[in-house]
């Protein structure tokens, strides 16, 4: 697995985590938003922690803050107040977007719900793109790589098609090999079967369930709570707050 590497901008952005097994530790996550209306607070106060190996669902009804939530994790967006701590960096403090960017790439896989494939490339080049903007692997052992991607996801008879020319199933495969290309340790998803129908969303859930098997921590927002019988722990999320957490 890949391990923090930048230099932060003054001091240190290394932080132990609250147990050897946490991959995720948020403290006190406030994001507020402000508008010509005045402002609003989706995020309350998160206090929580996300073990390596773990698939979790994170479930709430539309606005309630999951998807702010997630994008806390990602770096996507900033925590008005509170520390968010993955892998033991503190992705937030003393860190330039630049650095975080290469970071993310690194260390993190993201897929969204919908797929964000580039229309013009092969499934093959859209997996071999992240390993492009992430700089990791040799330039001429990329092919290779994220052909074994493809093959992981049942993908590799694809390899050579547009996104195009393969079913919706098909492309979210393709993203989450996209998202595996760098090896991260965590992967997060975002509604990632909500375009689909039910025969392709067991085989991303079977993939995911496969890969936390594997040791990877996987972090899923949905609205479908029937997913989160396939999870092994259940976060709810109502009006920015935390109001269960259920392990299994």
């Amino acid at each position: 697995m890949n391990t923090p590497w930048f230099k932060p901008k003054t001091g240190s952005a290394q932080y132990a985590m609250s147990t050897p097994e946490a991959m995720i530790d948020m403290h006190g996550i406030v994001k507020t938003f402000k508008n010509a209306a005045g402002e609003f607070t989706v995020l309350k106060g998160i206090d929580l922690t996300i073990n390596r190996g773990e698939f979790v669902s994170i479930v709430g009804k539309s606005g309630s803050g999951k998807s702010t939530l997630l994008n806390m994790i990602t770096g996507i967006d900033h925590p008005t107040d509170g520390r968010m701590i993955i892998g033991g960096t503190d992705i937030y403090t003393r860190v330039t977007e630049s650095q975080r960017s290469k970071w993310r790439g690194r260390n993190l896989g993201i897929v969204f719900q919908f797929f964000q494939l580039l229309p013009m490339l092969t499934l093959l080049e859209n997996v071999m793109l992240s390993m492009d903007f992430a700089d990791m692997y040799a330039f001429e052992e990329r092919p290779a790589r994220a052909l074994e991607m493809l093959q992981l996801v049942g993908l590799e008879e694809f390899a050579n098609k547009l996104p195009v020319l393969v079913s919706t199933g098909q492309q979210q495969l393709a993203a989450i090999a996209r998202a595996l290309a760098c090896d991260p340790p965590l992967l997060v998803a975002d509604e990632p079967t909500g375009n689909l129908d039910s025969k392709s969303a067991n085989i991303i859930i079977d993939l995911f369930e496969e890969l936390s098997r594997r040791g990877k921590t996987v972090v899923m927002v949905t609205h479908d709570s029937s997913l989160t019988s396939r999870t092994t722990r259940n976060i709810i999320i109502a009006d920015g707050k935390l109001i269960a957490d259920h392990r299994k």
